[in-house]
């Protein structure tokens, strides 16, 4: 199957390159719209029942908090009434407002802060009106009518991240491109093969822009897509682009005819290639079953990276070298003597040291990075709120004094809303009032403390509607405290007397999470399910999925347990400039994902050319150590590229960018040097000749169903 498409790219080659460019250009043209429709949201569960409450909350009842405005008067807030009124007033005024409760209009002491000098006004907006909030903020943060005003909220939030992240992006590109270019001429020693995966990340990222814009016109999806989109994109080029150049330089060598190089590289690398992007887009593709489409946005966007940078390195690839032939090698830059070459004798020399002693070797391995994975035993997790963003976002600013300034925030209350009458509204609200920790709750029946009516309020809009009852239960635990949990299982405990609906910002971080969790067998189950069935096809074993499942489990638990230690415990928290905090549930869900398919990646690069030798009749140590002596140094390469790519997002100013990044770098560094170094002829050695074993039945399937080349005809010799 390979051979023939070897055949029709190479023959075609200039009509390839040529649609190729004007595919990019359309590619272009589309993508540059997507950034307009993709949204900075999509943490929470659609169906779950804090989202469903926050549904009926807004169709029925004003006053909900999309935004927070925290107005300092620098002076106490009753001296500056008429102000704050004016200010209400101007805020109601504005486009895509639906309601305003300020401490000036409502007189609700608990919008008042503890000295007297800063006031809450809660913003509910029309949730068709995109532009709403970009709109208040833009007219409202900073010194307005005597005010110091700074933004929060659910929506203040959104817009300061998707500003940072913009600018953060920049930064990290920035940094990453001069060091990977500096890379890639390192790694191929000449400019025109250095350029290769450029031209093939530029397709990947472009193309997938284009698919990001489409999917953003008919469906949800999250702008931190674009940073996986980048990252990805640039790091398959590099990997892919790696194999292919050292393949056909390889192959080249030895026949000195372009074509039938070119045949023969896409016969052996582009198999490769196309066992290794379908793992890895098979693992992304497990974030589908999550309900939040923050975690589907990164399925979209990894799968079509993945897939366009396979398509653009089985097609695109082979056409530029059938055209570029010998001048691939031009442009040797000046410290490169030679053109690197495509064995490395110190992989197979370590290979064959660790097949020497496998179990002395390996367990020192093992220990480093079971004492790494010890700080799991610990973790907490959460979701991304206000303090993911620095010190000097507004939002971050406004949740910093909601914290500190104000004994209570109604705004952070729990929300109860019935879909319906309720039988007895007041001896509901008076049990819930009695509930530990609460302080209050508000009702259209009045407002309760401990059980009793402390104030009965008139008819009130933001709590009574003809077909709803809207209560909210407000208390001093910080909404995102075990107290505050537990205060949430208690409300949703409470007989209601008729169907009520739980939400708030706690219910939003619990339901998040229970989401996860539930989900999270299946994806797991189906990432292990794909694994090894793909593997089983490449590799015709059923004991080497096994082996790269448990290495690969090894590896991102001693990578998680070190992000326990920075983002949860607060190492290096002083030096990135973060503060620490429980760690985010999804970003952990997204790194675990894409770094198990880039371990897939470098497994199948690896086990290529072992099991290459081995069907050519290489004794095992010998197909192990030629295997990693022509592999290591495009893994290792390609990891460190890829490393730097993710790295670069350390220097993020939201918190959980910078734990994927360093998260992923981590992982692929891991994977490439302990795991594939070591670990990996370690266990080949100790499972000898049974490696390659597989029952009868599946081998027959595998026989059939496997894809394979003709060997080469020569077997090569043995490494020394």
């Amino acid at each position: 199957m390979l051979t023939r498409f070897g055949h029709l790219v190479s023959a075609h080659a200039r009509l390839v390159l040529a649609a190729t460019l004007a595919l990019l250009v359309g590619f272009a043209l589309l993508g540059f719209t997507a950034f307009g429709k993709l949204q900075s949201e999509g943490f929470d569960d659609p169906n779950s029942e804090s989202s469903r409450a926050a549904a009926i909350a807004a169709e029925q009842f004003p006053g909900n908090a999309d935004l927070v405005l925290v107005a300092d008067a620098h002076r106490p807030v009753d001296e500056a009434r008429a102000a704050g009124l004016a200010l209400t007033t101007s805020l109601e005024q504005q486009p895509g407002v639906k309601s305003v409760a300020s401490y000036w209009s409502t007189g609700s002491p608990t919008l008042r802060s503890d000295a007297g000098t800063k006031a809450i006004i809660a913003v509910a907006l029309d949730p068709d009106d995109k532009d709403a909030a970009t709109a208040v903020i833009e007219k409202f943060d900073g010194s307005v009518d005597g005010f110091d005003i700074t933004i929060g909220g659910r929506d203040g939030v959104g817009h300061d991240a998707e500003q940072q992240i913009g600018s953060d992006l920049v930064r990290a590109e920035a940094i990453a491109i001069p060091l990977m270019l500096a890379l890639l001429g390192l790694a191929f020693g000449s400019v025109i093969a250095a350029l290769l995966p450029l031209i093939i990340g530029v397709f990947a990222i472009f193309g997938t822009f284009a698919e990001l814009s489409i999917l953003g016109s008919s469906t949800d999806v999250s702008i931190y897509a674009v940073n996986l989109t980048t990252s990805l994109g640039l790091g398959l080029a590099i990997d892919y682009a790696l194999l292919m150049v050292s393949r056909y330089r390889e192959e080249y060598a030895k026949d000195a005819d372009v074509q039938r190089s070119v045949v023969r590289t896409v016969e052996t690398a582009g198999r490769t290639i196309l066992f290794s992007s379908t793992a890895v887009a098979a693992a992304l593709a497990v974030l589908t079953v999550f309900p939040m489409y923050f975690l589907r946005s990164f399925a979209y966007a990894g799968i079509g990276v993945i897939l366009i940078a396979m398509l653009g390195a089985l097609i695109v690839l082979p056409a530029l070298l059938t055209v570029l032939g010998p001048r691939v090698n031009a442009g040797r830059l000046p410290w490169s003597k030679h053109l690197p070459s495509t064995v490395v004798p110190f992989w197979g020399k370590l290979a064959r040291t660790v097949m020497r002693r496998p179990l002395r070797t390996a367990l020192p391995v093992v220990a480093l990075l079971g004492l790494l994975a010890v700080p799991l035993l610990n973790v907490d997790f959460g979701t991304p709120d206000d303090r993911v963003l620095p010190s000097s976002a507004s939002s971050r600013q406004a949740g910093d004094a909601l914290r500190d300034e104000f004994t209570t925030d109604d705004t952070a209350a729990v929300d109860v809303v019935s879909e319906g009458p309720l039988a007895d509204l007041s001896g509901y609200a008076a049990r819930l009032s009695t509930l530990p920790g609460v302080e209050r709750v508000d009702s259209s029946a009045g407002t309760f403390v401990d059980g009793t009516v402390a104030a009965t309020s008139p008819a009130d809009a933001r709590f009574a509607a003809p077909d709803a009852q809207r209560l909210t239960v407000v208390s001093t635990f910080d909404p995102r405290s075990d107290e505050a949990m537990d205060l949430l299982t208690a409300v949703r405990e409470e007989p209601a007397g008729g169907t009520v609906l739980v939400g708030g910002e706690t219910a939003d971080l619990v339901d998040s999470q229970d989401a996860i969790a539930d989900k999270l067998p299946l994806a797991i189950g189906l990432i292990m399910a794909s694994t090894f069935v793909l593997l089983f096809l490449f590799t015709g074993s059923v004991l080497q999925p096994i082996r790269a499942l448990v290495l690969n489990a090894l590896g991102l638990s001693a990578t998680i347990g070190v992000l326990v230690l920075i983002f949860q415990e607060g190492w290096l928290s002083g030096f990135l400039g973060f503060t620490p905090l429980p760690l985010d549930t999804s970003m952990l869900v997204l790194m675990f994902c894409v770094t198990f398919g880039l371990s897939m990646d470098y497994e199948v690069f690896v086990m290529s050319r072992i099991k290459e030798n081995h069907d050519r009749g290489m004794a095992l140590e010998d197909a192990v150590a030629d295997g990693l002596s022509r592999t290591g140094r495009i893994v290792s390469m390609a990891a460190i590229i890829l490393a730097v790519s993710f790295f670069s997002f350390g220097t993020s100013s939201v918190s959980f960018i910078q734990m994927f990044g360093i998260g992923a770098g981590l992982a692929v560094l891991i994977d490439a040097t302990l795991i594939r170094g070591i670990l990996v002829p370690a266990a080949m050695r100790l499972l000898g000749k049974s490696a390659w074993w597989a029952p009868k039945p599946l081998r027959r399937i595998h026989d059939k169903v496997g894809l394979s080349e003709a060997p080469v005809a020569e077997p090569a010799p043995a490494l020394v």
